[in-house]
């Protein structure tokens, strides 16, 4: 479904939107490799979303991921299986879902509203940590300027079965919330990690929300982790029988707040 949000305008319309990209299968070892932490999330029956390694045992999405669009309640944490460096029929590692935490403050509606974005990110704790040498955890790293490059590894409906890389698209512009960006993403890029290279290392600095379009160009929404992302971490922390410790996740400080207030039609892919 496609809204009409006036926010989202407001944001965009003095700038120009960038050159449009497109993502790149990566269908060979040689190209996945150092990607592998990227992974599907099967969602039971109902379709799949993103997700990416962010702690042995711990993967970062989307939160409305966990939620049936018709009924609107929450797919048991037992109908999720992450599948690491899925590729071609298989994956690297398996994994069944323990447990799942959201933002406290993201409500589930089934609407495309622009205040949903900014709290929509979930992270799922794994019934056994992933401790493959080939498949480290990305580090988490603060928002990437206006301007910025980012790369986007995501699957998506009509490329569900290899991952794809998506390279040279930027932040068209960006809120205290919310990023918008010139990548390219369809149905199934939910909760894809956005990466910022950080003296030679991939940092995970969002996860897409939204697909949006503005005067004919496809555009990206996502949500910033810098913040949200230690509040869900502390809610998953506190859940009966959760570990009282967070491997491997590193929250880098810093960055831009962004401007402005604002829509334009987009839709949760």
């Amino acid at each position: 479904m496609l809204r009409v949000l006036p926010v989202l305008v407001a944001l965009i319309a003095p700038l120009a939107a960038g050159a449009e990209t497109a993502p790149v299968a990566m269908r060979t070892a040689d190209a996945v490799k150092g990607w592998q932490g990227v992974g599907k999330l099967l969602l039971g029956q109902r379709g799949f979303c993103t997700g990416a390694l962010i702690a042995p045992d711990k993967v970062l999405t989307a939160a409305h991921c966990l939620y049936d669009k018709e009924t609107g309640a929450r797919t048991p944490d037992t109908l999720i299986t992450f599948q690491a460096g899925w590729r071609d029929g298989r994956a690297e590692a398996y994994r069944g879902v323990r447990r799942a935490a959201v933002h406290p403050d993201y409500v589930y509606t089934g609407a495309d509203e622009m205040e949903r974005v900014a709290y929509d990110v979930a992270v799922l704790e794994l019934d056994q940590p992933i401790l493959l040498p080939q498949m480290p955890p990305f580090a988490t790293g603060a928002r990437p300027m206006d301007g910025g490059a980012v790369s986007v590894v995501s699957y998506a409906q009509d490329r569900s079965e290899t991952p794809s890389l998506e390279q040279g698209c930027s932040v068209l512009a960006s809120r205290a919330t919310a990023l918008i960006l010139t990548c390219n993403i369809d149905f199934g890029s939910s909760g894809a990690p956005v990466f910022v290279d950080q003296d030679g290392k991939e940092q995970v600095a969002a996860v897409i929300s939204a697909k949006a379009e503005y005067e004919g160009h496809k555009v990206a929404l996502a949500v910033p982790v810098e913040r949200p992302l230690s509040v869900v971490l502390d809610v998953l922390a506190q859940a009966p029988g959760a570990q009282k410790t967070v491997q491997g996740v590193r929250i880098l400080k810093g960055g831009n707040a962004g401007a402005g207030t604002g829509g334009a039609k987009f839709v949760s892919p």
